[in-house]
């Protein structure tokens, strides 16, 4: 998000490759993939460079990833050169979003909303005919009472609260207006349930990283996950147009929370609402965890939606909920966090010790001796 290295600024001086010419009787479209260095946009990459159905994958991100057989473009896909590089590609996959919990929230809000803003005013001027866009089921809000499980035209009734929903709300705003904006372009919009797979880092994956589980009193969780593996595949649906518009995806059903304390083998802790929620806000506040409050509502209420749209397309999940939720298990192992913040191993020793009760007041502790500092 700050300026771009040395790297990027001199590809931007550089000459416009466009795709090369295909092998005749070639099929299949040009794909461009935003943020095809790392986490799911190098997956999808490897992905779709490997299938006889793509004609050819451009990668674009702020350094060159690890797949060989992409043609690579590093910029900030900020940058209004990307309409260059874009010349000659059919359909744009666009995941350069950042997520991140640590981001400063504003410099992550400006991040995501120029880079889409950008990347579809330059897909429009490219003639690129289809975007993909990849938000977060999160959209739908958590509320108790949502059906179960939600369909894919459901209202989407999240606020702003919880960490970079705000944001995610924003790219779908601005996906719906794109093809007014720019007839001809079809947008395609993808949200994905609990992300887990390759190093995904949310506050819902850290959930399983505390030594107890946190259970509002009267809440009614339930848990639906997404492999990466899954993601990957949906969105090639997207991008070979097997499916369209926007499209939930996740496991099939969901895991009620005690389904989830069985196969986790960690107990819960279970706090009044107006304890576990203003604890929540004042950590948030004073700096001490990266998570807003909003984010406990997705801990709290469903969420889970159908994906009937890509089921009627012949798409299915490859990954059970169960399956996930141990690889997610064995993928945070011996991290530990609490409230949301990840402990250094001496913190980690006494809270695993202790339980999380002693975490808790130690929370506490924390923050008075905060606000005694503040005061001070």
């Amino acid at each position: 998000m700050s300026s771009p290295d040395p790297q990027v600024r001199a590809a931007r001086n550089a000459p416009a490759d466009a795709p090369s010419a295909p092998a005749p009787g070639t099929r299949g479209p040009v794909v461009a993939v935003t943020g095809a260095a790392a986490g799911v946009g190098a997956l999808l990459t490897e992905r779709l460079a490997a299938s006889p159905e793509i004609r050819q994958v451009v990668a674009l991100d702020e350094r060159r990833g690890d797949c060989a057989a992409a043609l690579w473009h590093v910029l900030d896909i900020r940058d209004p050169a990307l309409a260059e590089r874009l010349r000659g590609v059919d359909v744009v996959v666009h995941l350069a979003v950042d997520l991140d919990l640590e981001t400063d929230p504003a410099a992550r809000t400006a991040y995501n909303v120029r880079g889409t803003q950008t990347v579809l005013t330059a897909s429009a001027a490219a003639g690129v005919r289809r975007v993909v866009l990849c938000t977060s089921a999160m959209v739908y809000g958590a509320l108790p009472d949502n059906e179960l499980p939600l369909a894919e035209d459901a209202e989407l009734r999240a606020t702003a609260e919880a960490t970079a929903v705000g944001d995610l709300l924003e790219i779908e705003r601005l996906g719906r207006r794109a093809p007014r904006a720019h007839p001809g372009l079809n947008v395609t919009v993808l949200r994905p349930a609990v992300l887990v797979g390759g190093g995904t880092d949310t506050a819902l994956t850290r959930y399983f990283e505390s030594p107890r589980l946190l259970v509002v009193a009267g809440s009614r969780p339930a848990w639906q996950f997404c492999h990466v593996d899954d993601l990957c595949s949906a969105l090639e649906y997207a991008v070979l147009e097997k499916a369209d518009g926007e499209l939930a995806v996740g496991c099939d059903g969901w895991l009620e929370q005690e389904e989830v304390e069985e196969l986790s083998g960690i107990r819960r802790m279970e706090l009044p609402s107006a304890v576990a929620l203003g604890a929540a806000a004042r950590l948030h506040r004073i700096g001490l965890t990266p998570s807003p409050a909003g984010d406990l509502a997705y801990t709290m209420y469903p969420w889970v939606v159908s994906g009937s749209r890509l089921h009627d397309a012949g798409w299915r999940p490859r990954w059970s909920n169960e399956e996930v939720l141990a690889e997610l298990l064995a993928e945070v192992a011996g991290r530990h966090t609490v409230a949301g913040r990840r402990l250094g191993r001496k913190d980690a020793t006494a809270a695993g010790a202790a339980g999380a009760t002693v975490a808790l007041l130690g929370t506490a502790a924390v923050i008075r001796r905060a606000r005694r500092a503040r005061r001070r």
